[in-house]
Parts: structure tokens; C-alpha cells; sequence
């Protein structure tokens, strides 16, 4: 188990039942040849991150398998996990939970589900939140119906500057509504959503218009006057985030006038694993409520009048009649959302700021690395937050291959999504990235 030191309320707690006034009055009794009196010669204390790379690094002398260093992103981040988060996942009552069923008498789960729902709210500045929901792509899409079902129109408008794979989601959930579902075109020059062109393109009748906040190559977007825009026209503003650590240092989307905020939590305690299981995020006003889909906890008070849980809204067609049903979602995700709250308690908002900046600074520190490498320039001029889009003048694939070679996982090639952007790659980095790698990653692009 951990050292935990005592707060000074333990002090104070702990020297009047001994009746001491002060610590150096506690130990006064001791003889003074046997009290230190100078620092224990000992290295400087890690941090838990510091402190598993030099056990890794030990590690590797018994092993002749080599680590990569990633700068990939594109919807999913490598972020230290702390150690707390599998340590009480991994307990039997919470491994081998899965969804409520006979709700009441499943307090625990019950509450961490509840507290999942409050730091949700916490970070996005929404009135309510969800249990969960499959992933940031389902998320977006039922975010889509949602304001249909609110705003009673058709029309849907989706930023290209919205995850691609996202896009094709919500195509796919609206199959059969393709003359409702339009596009709205990212700015060459900044690689943001342009709020004149929102305005241009959406017309008189729009039921809402979806922006992700950092985009897709990473720029952040105006929510603020888009949000204007679309309320004039009786709209709703969804707003998606892919990178939740981008909470700790951008103003939450619910205080830029955004009416529906959703996403993926993968960031926070939930490992890359391959693509999943990740964990998507709904969030909304109040007003909202009864549309939204998935489950709802709520918290009120038993016949003896102690706090407790209860499931308040269950609009899935499992609880309800089918054609009452907003959604037909039939998990809520549990252990990954408790993985999430473990990890965004156990930094706490202090905390959070500080990863938030660090991942600010590690990818400014790429981006001025980058741009001195020959041939490689930054794309768009927009402010970013750990990710960013670079232009390179050789074959970014071929680029890309070689840097594997050297085990550096260098960025996503963004032919694939956007062909008139075939020479451009979007990299990330994190607190996951030290100052050596982000420096390698640079000196090998300059060579490949």
C-alpha cells in the first residue's frame, strides 16, 4: 500500500490526544544523539509516472523487447494511468459488475455510476449527464437524433473538421435521411469552423450543427459566436471532445452556449487497448433531459432518511415501450466509467490543470521542433492543444514507414480521410512523451 502522510488536521487530531502542543514537544523524550539532524542522504522523490519509467527501465536489461514512442491521436491518447485505477477496478465487486438490473439494491453500483455523472457535468459545465454510451462516434450520433427529436427538424449540419470516422457514424445512424445531412467546409488557412461559413451554409431551418472543440487537426474552434449563430436560426449547438484532458485548460462548452456536449473519455483511465472498450460521454441542460438517451442516476434519500441512489430515467428500449424509447443502447459501460472517475478524482482539478498544461507544452515543444526540420511546415494557423497538423513536402506514408523502422509511431497520415491533404500528417503528444523522444522524432523526420 502506499504512504499516505497525515494531514495537519491528523497532526493537530493526534498531538491533543497525546497532549503535546507541538511535534518537537512529541519527541522530546528521545535522546538527542539519536535524532537526525540533517536530510537522510536520499535521490530526489519521483512521481508515480517518474517512478515506473525507472522500473521499466530496469526492466528492459532483462529483456530484449524495444518500446515504441507514439505521437499518434486522431480520437485516441496514451496518458499515464495511475497506479489507483486498476488497483480498485480489479476489486471483485466492481470486475464483475455490469449494468443494474434490479437497481436499488445495487447502491454501490448505483453511486459510482451518480458520481461518473457529476464529474461529466463538472468538466463540461452541463446541467445533467448520462451513465455512458458505446463510444465518442455513437455519442455524436445520438447526440444527432436527440435534436431532431428536440428541435422537430431535419436538417443537420456536421463540421468537416469533425472526426471522419465520426461523420460516417452519424451517415450511418441517418441512413435514409441523406438529402437532411450536410457538410460545412474547414477553413484552408486556419483549419477551423468558420463562423461566417456556419452561417452561410446552414440556412433558416436547422435542427443543430456539430463542431468538435479541438477538431480533427487539432485547432480549437470559436463555440462561442458559432453558438450565436445557431441559436438565432432556433438551432442546437452540439459540441464533441475527443481529447477530454483538453477540459483541464479550454472554458467548458456549457458556458460558450453550447446545448448538447458529447464525446469519448478514453483519456482517463481507460488504456488504448487496440480500439477499445472506450467510453463515450453525453451531457446536456436540463431542459433536455427527457431526451436523452441511456440511463439517468439520481440521488435522493431512503425511509430512514441516509442518502442513496436510484435509477431516475431509463429511456432504452430495454426499460421501455419500443416506441417510447429514445435509443436502443443497451450497456452503460460501468467499469470504464468507473476507471474514468478514479482517475479524474485521484488528480483532482488541480491536478487535471496540470496534466492539461503539460500536454500543452510537450506539444508546442514538437511543434517548434518540427518546423525546424526541412520540409515540414505546420498546417493551419488555428491555436491547438496536444495535437496539431503538419505539411511535409516528401510522401508522408513513405516518411511514416521509415520512422516505424526506428520504433516512432509518427503521426496519421490524413490522405486517407481528406485526399486534397495527401501531404499532410497529424501528430500528438502528451505527458506520455519525453523531451529525448519528442527530439528523435524530429532528427529521424528530418532524415526519412
Amino acid at each position: 500500500m502506499p504512504y499516505i502522510p497525515h494531514t495537519n488536521k491528523d497532526i493537530s487530531e493526534i498531538l491533543k490526544a497525546v497532549g503535546a502542543s507541538s511535534i518537537e514537544e512529541l519527541l522530546s523524550h528521545l535522546p538527542a544523539a539519536l535524532r537526525i539532524k540533517a536530510p537522510l542522504n536520499l535521490p530526489k522523490g519521483l512521481s508515480e509516472q517518474e517512478l515506473t519509467g525507472v522500473l521499466k527501465a530496469l526492466g528492459k536489461e532483462n529483456s530484449t523487447v524495444e518500446e515504441y514512442s507514439s505521437f499518434l491521436g486522431a480520437g485516441a491518447y496514451n496518458h499515464y494511468i495511475p497506479a489507483a485505477v486498476n488497483n480498485l477496478i480489479l476489486r471483485s465487486e466492481f470486475y464483475t459488475s455490469y449494468t443494474p438490473y434490479q437497481p436499488e439494491i445495487s447502491q454501490g453500483t448505483l453511486q459510482a455510476i451518480f458520481e461518473y455523472q457529476t464529474l461529466v457535468c463538472q468538466l463540461t459545465g452541463m446541467d445533467v449527464s448520462n451513465a455512458s454510451l458505446y463510444d465518442g462516434a455513437s455519442a455524436v450520433a445520438e447526440a444527432v437524433l436527440m435534436a431532431k427529436r428536440l428541435t422537430g427538424k431535419e436538417k443537420i449540419y456536421l463540421s468537416s473538421a469533425l472526426h471522419p470516422e465520426y461523420r460516417e457514424t452519424v451517415k450511418t445512424y441517418l441512413k435514409g435521411s441523406g438529402d437532411h445531412l450536410f457538410e460545412v467546409a474547414y477553413d484552408a488557412k486556419t483549419g477551423s469552423t468558420l463562423p461566417e461559413t456556419v452561417n452561410a451554409v446552414t440556412g433558416d431551418d436547422p435542427a443543430c450543427v456539430v463542431v468538435q472543440h479541438p477538431n480533427f487537426f487539432g485547432s480549437l474552434e470559436d463555440l462561442e459566436k458559432i453558438s450565436e449563430i445557431i441559436h438565432k436560426k432556433n438551432g442546437l449547438l452540439i459540441v464533441v471532445v475527443n481529447e477530454a484532458v483538453s477540459f483541464g485548460l479550454l472554458k467548458p462548452a456549457g458556458e460558450l452556449g453550447c446545448d448538447i456536449v458529447v464525446g469519448e473519455n478514453q483519456s482517463f483511465g481507460n488504456t488504448l487497448s487496440y480500439g477499445g472498450p472506450y467510453l463515450g460521454f453525453m451531457a446536456t441542460k436540463t431542459e433536455f433531459i427527457r431526451q436523452m438517451p441511456g440511463r439517468i442516476i439520481g440521488q435522493t434519500v431512503d425511509k430512514q432518511g441516509k442518502r442513496a441512489f436510484c435509477l431516475t430515467f431509463a429511456t432504452r428500449e430495454q426499460h421501455i415501450r419500443r416506441e417510447r424509447a429514445t435509443s436502443n443502447i443497451c450497456t452503460n459501460h460501468g467499469l470504464c466509467a468507473l476507471a474514468a472517475s478514479i482517475h479524474m478524482v485521484a488528480i483532482g482539478s488541480t491536478g487535471l490543470q496540470r496534466l492539461a498544461r503539460l500536454n500543452l507544452s510537450k506539444a508546442e515543444y514538437l511543434k517548434e521542433k518540427l518546423k525546424g526540420v526541412e520540409g515540414a511546415e505546420v498546417a493551419f494557423s488555428a491555436p491547438t492543444f496536444n495535437e496539431f497538423t503538419i505539411k511535409l513536402a516528401k510522401d508522408p506514408e513513405e516518411a511514416l514507414k521509415k520512422l516505424l523502422k526506428k520504433r516512432i509511431m509518427g503521426g496519421v497520415s490524413l490522405k486517407r480521410f481528406y485526399p486534397e491533404l495527401g501531404n499532410h500528417i497529424l501528430v500528438a503528444a502528451t505527458e506520455m512523451n519525453s523531451k529525448e523522444a519528442i527530439d528523435a522524432f524530429a532528427d529521424e523526420l528530418a532524415q526519412a
